[in-house]
C-alpha cells in the first residue's frame, strides 16, 4: 500500500480513536451518517420511481371512475377502466385531435409549455388559473359503441389553492352524473368539504346547463329548496366557505363555457339530423 493510500485511513482511525465528545469524531460521524443516509434515500427514489408512476396512474383512474359513479366494491380499477374511452379535445374548436398522444398528453405540463398553452386574460379567467392548455382529454364510458358518460377534467382557484377535480356528465352532456375534487389545499372541515363523498354526492343529477346553453349550475349559500325550480341548478354551499364555493362554481362556468369543453359540449347536444 503506498503512502498516499495509508494516509486517509490512519487520519480516519485516529479520528475514531478520539474520545466521544471529542468535536472531529462528532463531525466524522455526521457527515458519514448523512452520506450513507443520502445514498440510501437516492437509490430508494430511483428504485420506487416506476411504482410511484404506477401508483398515481392507477389513483387518477380511480377518481375517473369514482366521479362517475362507476367503483362498485370488489372490482379493479383497470377492469372497470377498460369500458373507458380516451379522447383529446382541441378547446379552442371542440373538435377530436390527434395532436397529442391520450396516452402520454399530461394537461397540467402542457399548461405551462408556451408552445401547448396560452395565457388567459383575466376578464376571461373566472377560474384564476392564468394559462390554459390547448388541448385537454375527455373519458368517454362507453357500452358498446354509444357513450354513456362523459368526464372531464377540471380545476380552478378556491380560497388558498387551486382545487383539481372531474365532473361528470351523462350522456346528454348537460345533466351531471358526479363531481369528484381530488386535489386542494382548502381549509379541514371549512372549504376542505369539497373532497366530503356526502357534499359530493349532492352534485348527481344536477343540470348544468339553461335551455340556452349557458353554464348554469351554481352552489348557494344554505340548502337547496327542492321545491323551487331553479333547485336543478343549484347545489348547497359550503358552510362557512363562501370564497370555496365561489371559486367551485367559477371553474365549473369556466370549463363549461366557451373557453373550456363548452364547444365540444355544445356539438354533443346538438340533434342529428
Amino acid at each position: 500500500m503506498s503512502a498516499s493510500e495509508a494516509k486517509p485511513a490512519g487520519w480516519i482511525a485516529k479520528t475514531l480513536a478520539l474520545p466521544n465528545d471529542s468535536t472531529s469524531k462528532t463531525l466524522l460521524v455526521a457527515v458519514a451518517l448523512c452520506l450513507v443516509c443520502s445514498v440510501m434515500v437516492a437509490s430508494a427514489t430511483v428504485l420506487l420511481k416506476p411504482y410511484q408512476a404506477a401508483n398515481k396512474e392507477l389513483d387518477k383512474k380511480r377518481n375517473i371512475l369514482e366521479a362517475a359513479g362507476l367503483m362498485p366494491a370488489g372490482k379493479s380499477v383497470d377492469e372497470l377502466f377498460r369500458q373507458v374511452e380516451i379522447r383529446i379535445i382541441d378547446l379552442d374548436t371542440g373538435d377530436y385531435t390527434d395532436a397529442v398522444d391520450p396516452a402520454t398528453y399530461d394537461q397540467r405540463a402542457a399548461a405551462k409549455d408556451p408552445a401547448l398553452s396560452e395565457v388567459i386574460p383575466a376578464n376571461q379567467d373566472p377560474a384564476n388559473i392564468k394559462r390554459r392548455a390547448k388541448y385537454a382529454p375527455v373519458y368517454l364510458v362507453k357500452e358498446g359503441d354509444r357513450v354513456k358518460t362523459i368526464i372531464l377534467p377540471v380545476h380552478g382557484y378556491g380560497l388558498w389553492s387551486t382545487l383539481y377535480g372531474f365532473l361528470a356528465l351523462k350522456n346528454d352532456a348537460n345533466t351531471i352524473a358526479g363531481l369528484k375534487f381530488y386535489e386542494h389545499a382548502e381549509t379541514p372541515g371549512l372549504g376542505g368539504e369539497v373532497s366530503n363523498p356526502r357534499w359530493q354526492a349532492l352534485w348527481e343529477g344536477k343540470v348544468a346547463y339553461d335551455p340556452q346553453g349557458h353554464p348554469r349550475i351554481h352552489l348557494i349559500k344554505g340548502t337547496v329548496d327542492p321545491s323551487r325550480p331553479e333547485a336543478k341548478y343549484e347545489v348547497d354551499g359550503l358552510a362557512g366557505s363562501t370564497l370555496t364555493s365561489r371559486g367551485v362554481t367559477n371553474l365549473l362556468h369556466y370549463w363549461l363555457g366557451e373557453q373550456g369543453f363548452g364547444p365540444y359540449l355544445a356539438r354533443l347536444r346538438t340533434p342529428r339530423g
